[in-house]
């Protein structure tokens, strides 16, 4: 909301004077686009089908809602399908953000591709440490067909980046009037403009009459240090399946992973045919085992079978917690990115992982 400031009438004896907007002290919020279906229109191309052109600036001129609610910048960062996004690229975003802070922006917004929104969003909840808002936003519908919602979705962005109440928040995925915390969002369907849920907790909040707002707040993430510039290390992301053998995961060494995150059945449980690769695999980098289910946290204690929970952490995997496959590598590329050895990653990944379902809220990032 644009803060205010009170100054005499010089209409009438009032003494408590008249509040009127200072637009020296609207709220100042950066715009970063990345490309995907939000910045999309028709190619005409041999292909046909639309690709991302749309710059950040034409993003915001289709939205001339947002001067009613803070002063925007627009920033064309990248211009490519979210697909193609890399760590290198949401590294270099995280501190183009932290510098947008630094000169004094209240609040960032980042469009990009709804196919990778929610490895984006956790990507740079651990990376931008700071209690402003960062909120990432897309489109399910290109602006070429009758109904496109990126614009609405932009500035619903735009109003939960300006709020007071979304600070401390970390990272949030604000699509379809709904608030979510990045350390949850999932994609849930390929065309539904109600694809983004957040199974394990809900959404933290919606928009209302032009208003944000929040009814559940979570806590800060564990800090893991200062992320260097560069390429992460490549790190394998497996599905485990019926009839699942280990000729793949035998191959993983060889062809340069550093480390792996295994999407197990359930509670986190493999075939008993792989058990013994993965017990290799864990001697000589860090594997993470997570559930393929998507939602819920990792069983610890329960099973007992060979290739159960218990089981595989007794051979050296780490529990991805309540984090599904593809959060589990953002966060381990990212902190093998900072810190390659083994063993300093899997102390690393186990603190941040516990950081998610902590109790204390009252801390600000």
């Amino acid at each position: 909301m644009p803060r205010c400031k009170t100054v005499l009438s010089l209409n009438s004896g009032d003494s408590e004077g008249d509040t009127l907007i200072d637009q020296n002290a609207r709220p100042q919020i950066t715009v970063y686009s990345l490309g995907g279906t939000i910045a999309s229109t028709k190619s005409g191309g041999v292909t046909g089908g639309v690709t991302p052109q749309l710059s950040a600036a034409d993003l915001i001129a289709a939205v001339p809602e947002l001067r009613d609610v803070a002063d925007v910048t627009a920033v064309t960062f990248r211009q490519m399908p979210s697909g193609d996004l890399t760590m290198a690229d949401l590294v270099a975003l995280a501190r183009a953000i932290e510098q947008s802070f630094d000169t004094g922006t209240d609040g960032v917004v980042v469009t990009q591709g709804t196919d990778t929104i929610e490895e984006t969003a956790f990507a740079l909840d651990l990376l931008v440490r700071s209690s402003r808002p960062v909120v990432v936003t897309g489109a399910m519908r290109n602006s070429t067909v009758a109904s496109p919602d990126g614009s609405a979705n932009v500035l619903s962005s735009v109003r939960v980046a300006a709020s007071h109440d979304a600070m401390g928040l970390g990272t949030l995925v604000v699509i379809n009037d709904e608030i979510h915390a990045a350390r949850f969002v999932r994609k849930t369907h390929t065309s539904n403009l109600a694809t983004f849920h957040s199974p394990s907790c809900g959404p933290l909040g919606w928009l209302v009459e032009r208003r944000a707002r929040v009814v559940l707040r979570v806590a800060p993430l564990a800090d893991f240090g200062r992320v260097p510039e560069g390429d992460a290390p490549a790190i394998a992301l497996i599905k485990c399946s019926l009839g699942d053998d280990a000729r793949v995961l035998d191959q993983l060494a060889s062809l340069g992973y550093a480390g792996l995150v295994v999407e197990g059945f359930g509670g986190g449980h493999v075939p008993a045919r792989v058990v013994a690769s993965l017990e290799k695999l864990a001697a000589r980098m860090p594997v993470v085992l997570a559930s393929r289910t998507g939602s819920g946290e990792l069983l610890n204690e329960t099973y007992g079978f060979p290739g159960s929970e218990r089981d595989l952490l007794s051979r050296g995997l780490i529990s991805a917690g309540v984090l599904d496959g593809p959060k589990s590598r953002v966060l381990l590329s990212l902190i093998m990115l900072t810190d390659a050895e083994p063993t300093h990653a899997r102390a690393l990944f186990e603190t941040v992982a516990a950081s998610m379902h902590s109790n204390d809220v009252t801390q600000q990032r």
